[in-house]
């Protein structure tokens, strides 16, 4: 079993007189996602050659782009976590859920909120939204990789008890000792096993999606994207703890649906839906022509 690294969830931390400023791990992760994922959709967009005609929009507008999605992505993920996995508790104490520097945010909710907000964006501004939507399909594993190294340095959403040799020993309440094991408990780094496999592994396919010409096929790219992270985040939920508030003694795995034993976890029940419209698009899109450029 591996000790966890002496990494702070803060970077630095300053004291103004009585107010107190910190700079965390998990924020960076969010801003290096957008500001990555802005540029390299600004730098898609102005090579007209890999969509086949032309981009779906000027480099420059991207900017506007990036608002509606800091707004979805806080909105959505606020809003999922309040409504999937919380609402009983954020029903009795609704000024709670503003407070998202207390943490609390859902990526299924986060996901929706940018996709109200890419097809607002897009109606507003005349730009097909399935041809931007594979644009950030493709940029999107980005700040997936980065939010789940965040959440291993937060020593949060660990996994599942497990004696393999990568087993990593958590901080606080998770190296509470296992059933049967003396001293404390190692479990899975669940959060690296989504960094690797939503983000690197699925950031790779796309790419390489990208490079064989597929941004030609409108909505391909954001079928996989769909496709492959709910196929990873279901097979990661087999090694994660399940959020606390489905975990009862008669259900020791936090299933929602199914029995104690063999089930679905919250996060798989709200994967499942992505992978099958991922196989949708990506059918549809097999099926037609690619876009021709023009001679």
């Amino acid at each position: 079993m591996i000790p966890f690294p002496n990494i702070a969830p803060e970077i630095f931390t300053i004291n103004l007189g009585g107010l107190t400023l910190s700079l965390r791990w998990y924020a960076l992760a969010y801003l290096a996602g957008l500001l990555i994922g802005w540029r390299l959709i600004v730098a898609m967009m102005r090579r007209d050659t890999i969509w086949g005609d032309r981009a779906p929009m000027a480099g420059d507008r991207v900017d506007d782009l990036l608002t509606w999605v800091i707004l979805g992505v806080i909105l959505g993920g606020r809003l999922g976590f309040v409504l999937f996995y919380e609402p009983g508790y954020y029903l009795a104490n609704p000024a709670e859920i503003i407070k998202v520097w207390q943490g609390g945010m859902s990526f299924h909710g986060g996901f929706a909120g940018v996709i109200v907000a890419t097809w607002l964006f897009c109606r507003a501004n005349g730009i097909p939204a399935l041809r931007l939507a594979d644009a950030m399909a493709v940029v999107a594993p980005i700040g997936l990789f980065f939010g789940r190294v965040a959440n291993f340095i937060n020593a949060e959403l660990w996994g599942r008890p497990t004696d393999l040799p990568w087993g990593v020993i958590f901080p606080g309440e998770a190296a509470q000792a296992c059933p049967g094991v003396v001293g404390p408990c190692a479990r899975h780094p669940s959060q690296l096993y989504e960094a690797g496999l939503e983000g690197l592994l699925l950031g790779l396919i796309l790419l390489a999606l990208v490079r064989a010409g597929g941004l030609r096929r409108p909505g391909l790219a954001f079928g996989m994207f769909l496709a492959g992270y709910g196929l990873a985040r279901m097979f990661v939920e087999l090694f994660r703890v399940a959020d606390a508030q489905f975990i009862t003694p008669d259900n020791p795995l936090g299933h929602v649906v199914g029995g104690p034993i063999v089930g679905l976890t919250m996060g798989q029940l709200l994967s499942l839906p992505m992978a099958l419209i991922g196989l949708f698009f990506i059918l549809r899109a097999s099926r037609r022509p690619a876009v021709a450029a023009p001679a």
